[in-house]
């Protein structure tokens, strides 16, 4: 089983909610053989509310990720702030078809609730990752200047250049 420590014991807990919090770092995501970021920290808070007839799991997380700028190659510390709402329901047999709605076996003692932050945080990452300071002009970086010095210059483009024959004709579609 991945990452015992997400498993939340719910049969011994009192109706009402629980509160359960996790630190993630790096080691997390390697367990699923995610290989995308450099490093991160991130605090993940799992409020499991236990109902008579089922129950409801609110996990938020908050903090960073270390990854690699998708322009220059440049790491840098991206924020994730995230949260996902799950119903846990008792039935004949496990369903974790819908998003929203986990269906547990009766006889069920615990959950473990790692792929879901996983796919969590994993999502709440942006596809493209762009270095803030590439954004705000601050960034210094080799990669920059090259592109800089590769990109084509302006110039006065031929066609902008008039043919004095037309300019008479043009001046009548102006003054209109």
């Amino acid at each position: 089983m991945k990452q015992k420590e997400f498993s939340i014991p719910f049969s011994g807990l009192k109706l009402g909610k629980h509160r359960f919090e996790y630190e993630i770092d790096n080691a997390f995501f390697e367990s699923f053989e995610y290989q995308e970021f450099n490093g991160a920290k991130v605090s993940v808070v799992a409020v499991l509310d236990k109902l008579s007839t089922m129950m409801e799991l609110k996990l938020e997380a908050k903090g960073t990720v270390n990854v690699d700028c998708d322009l220059t190659g440049e790491p840098f510390d991206q924020s994730v702030d995230a949260e996902l709402h799950l119903v846990i329901k008792f039935g004949e047999e496990y369903n974790d078809e819908n998003d929203e709605v986990l269906v547990i076996p009766h006889g069920e003692h615990q959950i473990n609730i790692a792929q879901y932050v996983y796919e969590m945080l994993v999502l709440a990452v942006p596809q493209k990752r762009v270095h803030p300071g590439v954004l705000d002009g601050t960034l210094k970086s080799d990669i920059l200047e090259k592109l800089e010095e590769l990109q084509p210059k302006e110039k006065k483009k031929e066609s902008e250049k008039t043919d004095p024959r037309w300019d008479s004709l043009k001046k009548l579609l102006t003054d209109k």
